[in-house]
């Protein structure tokens, strides 16, 4: 705060007829008085004054009239109905889709457990959970302390974090938490790259953000094909029904890969069911799996890989549509009830426009392994590395803005996936809820960020966490900062006094409202 170093004299301007002369007198006279004003706050916090205590014990996290706990419980239930009727929604409309395709409607009989499903109620308690306990700690923290700190904002959050633990399994929270760890990560070095003291060579690349995702897919279906184990079992499944390949066959290439012996009798099960029926010339010890077993249905490379890519996207469409429509009329009702048409236009044309990225990467990937076998006689495993990377340049279908929030999504799957492979060859240790303590210290710190510095986190995920905390915890309004610190002069007696004209009384508002814009007395240590 400049001003307050400013002398308690000022010389004013020597032509006293000039306007702007006059108006920047009048505000460095009302700066002094405000600064006066501090002052006597300041001596009455020392003295232990009933007014400071006052303020020291309220919390800004709510309303006057709203208590603590009050307050922390309606978050937690807001929180919870929010995050449960998402998944829900989601749920609901991909059974909507089913039912279109000409299923039968007897499945509608399931509606009722579709409606309280498990997964949907561990979601709620894991949103409303950290929702009501931040709250609930913050407010304690504050009274506790006597002070606001971003100490407090650290606490709350890695205490709150301890909601992780409604998810079941260690693999959903531990890709969880290293999303959040990879999204710290993010807002650490915005952080030190706006302060100048930090920045990473080739940030400033145009697309930068793909060749991260390339990176990071590269390794998520290397793991796939040779590592199927350090993925879960949700991904794996996800990937198998999206890709065009059977189970049966990746399992073949991988035992190739190693140079081991084949599982035949399984692989010639799956190519008699198959249109064509069996391959010959077939043996357990083989350097390379033909085109002939991994696409057997067809001969042709090029249309098995036009036929893989309109399956992925008829597959995944309907998906992809009720990720994008639930979530926005769920979080943003208001703006659907103004427009829906135009919501469920948006919605359309995202879908569509992801529908057909995710179609790209399957029928690319498809088309580079075909491309080896056509040009090589003996597989490697780095061959499906290379693929995924390749593959991977479909995203730039995408909108630039999200390639990145793509990118560190699937960051965390590969670092996932590098982690379990690590503890296999016991090069990390196996230490029991490890992800739980990683979860709790990324969410301290991504509650530090967006209190603190909340431009450096990312717009989707910044809207999010204040769109479920549900309070103005950051960013608070100038002017109700303003009208606080204004009532509270006035309570002190410290007005200013009114002009005579009207000009002379507008330039005086102005000063008062550039003075106290610049004094936030809320905004002080120890105030």
């Amino acid at each position: 705060m400049p001003f307050l170093s400013t002398p308690s004299s000022f010389d004013l301007p020597s032509s006293a007829g000039d306007p702007s002369g006059a108006a920047e007198g009048r505000l460095r006279e009302a700066e002094e008085r405000l600064r006066e004003a501090i002052e006597e706050l300041q001596l009455h916090h020392r003295r232990g004054g009933v007014e400071t205590k006052d303020l020291h014990l309220r919390c800004d996290n709510h309303g006057p009239d709203e208590s603590c706990v009050v307050h922390a419980v309606g978050n937690l239930c807001q929180s919870f109905l929010l995050s449960y009727g998402v998944r829900v929604g989601i749920g609901i409309l991909l059974r909507a889709f089913k039912l279109a395709k000409g299923q039968s409607y007897s499945s509608l009989l399931d509606l009722k457990d579709l409606i309280v499903r498990e997964e949907a109620c561990r979601v709620g308690l894991l949103f409303g959970g950290f929702t009501g306990g931040y709250h609930a700690l913050r407010c304690f923290l504050r009274r506790f302390r006597k002070k606001e700190t971003p100490l407090n904002a650290m606490i709350a959050g890695s205490i709150a974090g301890l909601s992780v633990l409604a998810l079941d399994g260690s693999s959903r929270r531990r890709t969880l938490a290293l999303y959040l760890f990879v999204r710290l990560g993010q807002c650490a070095y915005n952080s030190a790259k706006s302060k100048n003291k930090f920045h990473l060579w080739g940030s400033h690349w145009r697309h930068g953000d793909s060749l991260l995702f390339s990176l990071a897919c590269a390794q998520v279906m290397y793991a796939f094909v040779m590592r199927p184990e350090s993925l879960p079992k949700s991904y794996q499944d996800f990937i198998q029904k999206t890709g065009p390949v059977a189970d049966p066959v990746y399992k073949a290439v991988r035992e190739c890969c190693r140079g081991g012996p084949i599982d035949l009798p399984s692989l010639q099960s799956f190519l008699s069911s198959s249109l064509n029926g069996s391959v010959n010339g077939l043996s357990e010890f083989m350097d390379i799996i033909p085109c002939s077993v991994i696409h057997p249905e067809t001969g042709s490379c090029l249309k098995k890989n036009i036929n893989a890519g309109s399956s992925t996207f008829r597959k995944t469409f309907p998906l992809y549509f009720s990720l994008t429509f639930v979530p926005f009329v769920v979080l943003r009702l208001h703006k659907f009830l103004e427009s829906p048409a135009m919501t469920c236009w948006r919605a359309l044309i995202g879908s569509v426009r992801s529908t057909t990225f995710l179609s790209a990467f399957v029928a690319i990937f498809q088309g580079v392994i075909c491309v080896h076998r056509k040009v090589a006689s003996k597989d490697h495993k780095l061959v499906y590395w290379v693929a995924g990377g390749i593959a991977a340049l479909s995203v730039l279908i995408e909108k630039k803005a999200r390639r990145a929030e793509l990118a560190l999504y699937v960051l965390p799957r590969a670092g996932d996936s590098l982690w379990h492979i690590l503890v296999n060859r016991h090069l990390l240790p196996d230490i029991k809820h490890t992800e739980v303590a990683l979860f709790c210290a990324c969410m301290g710190g991504i509650m530090y960020f967006l209190e603190h510095e909340p431009d450096t986190m990312a717009p989707f995920l910044r809207g999010l966490i204040r769109r479920f905390l549900l309070s103005r915890l950051s960013n608070p309004d100038p002017n109700s900062a303003r009208n606080n610190s204004y009532t509270y002069l006035q309570s002190l007696g410290i007005e200013n006094r009114n002009s005579n004209s009207n000009s002379g009384s507008q330039i005086k508002e102005n000063s008062e409202n550039a003075s106290l814009a610049t004094y936030n007395l809320e905004s002080i240590p120890g105030l």
